[in-house]
């Protein structure tokens, strides 16, 4: 009885514990329930539909992803104001950001009188030591001002070119602006002259390497005029400039303006160039040139700050004095006037003494009419020799005694200006030098001018017949760019270059082709050159890649082994990547297999100036003071593309 009476009791606290453990299990599930659909509401309700709850006991536990670390911090903020933020348990993560973009490394290096300074954003890679030490070597005793900032990230291919070529381009232009980006290097220069313009441009185009992306802009400074001299003639035909010089654009207005008023016909130009004796240059032409006009007809010659002014003979001596007055009142400090009304005609029967030198087209030099003794005579025959070759020279003139006091000089100065012509005839009278003939310089008009108003003095006169005529062209003047590229066109419009299939060999039917390009690119010279690959869309678009490149490198060697110089040449495959026509047609895909000549150039962009601009503008180590440059051009890499034609067949998988 008394067993059954514990077994019981036992029992029945049995029972009792596993109906507490079934009540608290449904207690906890409850409370879990009911915390997670709450949190669950709270974050719905604030927009994080992509956060996961789960209760586990008092614990929250929040996971998902999260688009940003501020989003995941809301969400676990939320979470927090349902329940203990205690209790919340962090199990989120963030979605991984994207690569950033790698940054537009450039750099721009100055360089002046004072010094070179040097700006931009460079790959954290770079021998920074190493350039400073470069870029204190080119600039001497000068200084070199180092503002260049570093960024992590992989060097582009091109920037290890650029800078190089950068580096020896600044080397040969001491004044200059040199811009560098990644395959791309664009020059703004002074040179001292047009000759060393040109030679700078040629040495830095084949010293680029390469694929290299070149533009050149060197100008030529205005050239120093001495002396600085002006001429304008009133005759029968009208008014004319022999010379005309002036400082700037608009004193050369003022002077044309003037020139026009005073009977002018037909077009003129004026010489800007260095050396004015005096700002007011432009005035005292003006004045000079309405004075002329008033006496209507003569010769005003300006030598620097002297004035010669020429009345026409026969000229009103009433006039004439009343004019001179009001001229020599008016000009402003500095120019001294001298004027000459000649005397009235002599009607004597005897001629005037004369001397005439005559160059022909051929550089035949013949030396006739009256010289005043045995040493001028030599010394003018020794004279012409030495400017024209001893070979050249014929001396038939006679010794007549007295000749004026200034025949020698006159006789001498009318040589030095022949000299100056292609061809022509200078006549020197005891009033007068009269020079008529062709040139090839543009300015020699004005250099004569000034030749022979500084030798023969203020008070002599003297006539220039010149024509300017362009220099022919040298026989084996290479091609430009555009006429090349007219060729190359031409060329491949007659035959194709093709392969053998599924190779880089040039088939044997493209020979001939070959043979016409390489003749063309022969006769081109120095030209840069991208020799460009392309295939259809058919097989794998790596092997095209490869594919193509192999066959561009290929047409290149080709025209080594032709003897092509092929230094500013670069090979460069571009798969599929650029159809001239659909890919969906046999005949689209055969226009699409080709191989293109295209001439490298600076890609046009179409942003501002850039902050590097600016801020060079503001630290360079010093400023070189330029002026506007007369008859400078820049120049820069052409590029004109060629016309798209199939030339080569790719047979791909």
């Amino acid at each position: 009885m008394r067993l059954s009476s514990l077994f019981a009791v036992g029992l029945t606290f049995v029972a009792a514990a596993i109906l507490c453990l079934v009540a608290a299990g449904f207690a906890v599930s409850a409370v879990e329930d009911s915390t997670e659909i709450g949190v669950r509401q709270s974050l719905d309700k604030a927009g994080h539909h992509w956060a996961e709850v789960e209760a586990d006991g008092l614990r929250v536990i929040l996971a998902g992803t999260a688009p940003d670390e501020a989003t995941r911090f809301n969400a676990i903020t939320v979470a927090g104001e349902v329940v203990d933020a205690a209790r919340v348990i962090d199990e989120m993560h963030i979605t991984p950001t994207e690569d950033l973009t790698p940054p537009r490394f450039s750099a721009e290096v100055l360089r002046n009188d004072s010094g070179i300074s040097i700006i931009g954003l460079v790959p954290a890679s770079t021998d920074r030591a190493d350039l400073l030490d470069d870029l204190e070597d080119i600039a001497g005793t000068g200084k070199v001002a180092d503002f260049l900032e570093t960024a992590d990230y992989p060097v582009p291919e091109g920037w290890a070119d650029a800078m190089r070529f950068a580096m020896v381009a600044l080397a040969e232009l001491p004044r200059s602006k040199i811009s560098v980006e990644a395959g791309q290097v664009e020059i703004t220069a002074i040179a001292d002259s047009r000759e060393d313009k040109s030679a700078l441009e040629r040495k830095l185009t084949r010293a680029a390497p390469a694929g290299l992306r070149l533009g050149l802009e060197i100008a030529a400074p205005r050239p120093v005029i001495t002396p600085f001299s002006l001429r304008y003639i009133i005759d029968e035909d009208g008014g004319r400039f022999d010379a005309c010089s002036a400082e700037t654009e608009a004193a050369r207005d003022r002077i044309l303006a003037a020139a026009r008023a005073a009977g002018m016909s037909g077009t003129a130009t004026c010489t800007i160039g260095l050396g004015v004796p005096s700002p007011n240059w432009a005035r005292a032409a003006e004045l000079s040139l309405s004075a002329l006009s008033r006496l209507g007809a003569g010769s005003v010659t300006f030598a620097d700050a002297d004035i010669t002014l020429v009345a026409a003979q026969g000229t009103n001596e009433g006039l004439f004095d009343e004019v001179v007055g009001e001229l020599e009142n008016d000009l402003p400090e500095v120019f001294a006037l001298h004027a000459v009304l000649p005397a009235p005609a002599d009607d004597g029967t005897g001629g005037p003494p004369e001397f005439t030198a005559t160059r022909s087209p051929e550089g035949l030099v013949q030396l006739r009419g009256r010289l005043s003794d045995e040493s001028l005579r030599r010394m003018a025959e020794s004279y012409a020799q030495a400017r024209f070759g001893s070979e050249s020279v014929y001396t038939a003139a006679r010794i007549v005694e007295d000749l004026p006091a200034d025949w020698p000089v006159r006789v001498l100065s009318g040589l030095e200006a022949l000299s100056k012509l292609a061809n022509g005839a200078v006549t020197v009278l005891p009033d007068t030098v009269h020079l008529r003939g062709i040139t090839h310089d543009e300015e020699a008009k004005a250099e004569i001018a000034g030749l022979l108003s500084d030798k023969l003095g203020e008070a002599e006169d003297f006539t220039l017949d010149i024509t300017y005529v362009a220099p022919p062209e040298p026989e084996d003047k290479a091609p430009d760019p555009e006429e090349c590229e007219r060729r190359l066109s031409a060329a491949q419009q007659d035959g194709k270059i093709t392969f053998e299939p599924g190779s880089a060999t040039i088939a044997a039917a493209s020979q001939d082709i070959m043979n016409r390009i390489a003749d063309i690119l022969t006769d081109c010279q120095e030209l840069r050159l991208e020799i460009q690959g392309h295939t259809d869309s058919q097989g794998r678009e790596e092997m095209n890649l490869n594919l193509s490149q192999a066959r561009a490198q290929s047409v290149l060697n080709e025209l080594r082994a032709r003897r092509v110089l092929t230094s500013t040449y670069v090979a460069v495959g571009y798969g599929e990547t650029r159809p001239i026509a659909p890919n969906d047609t046999e005949e689209g895909r055969e226009a699409n297999r080709r191989i293109e000549f295209r001439l490298i150039r600076i890609e046009p962009t179409a942003e501002e100036q850039s902050t590097l601009d600016a801020v060079a503008a503001d630290t360079a180590p010093g400023d070189t003071e330029t002026e506007e440059h007369g008859n400078t051009e820049p120049v820069m890499e052409t590029g004109s593309q060629a016309e798209d034609m199939p030339a080569a067949r790719e047979e791909t998988e």
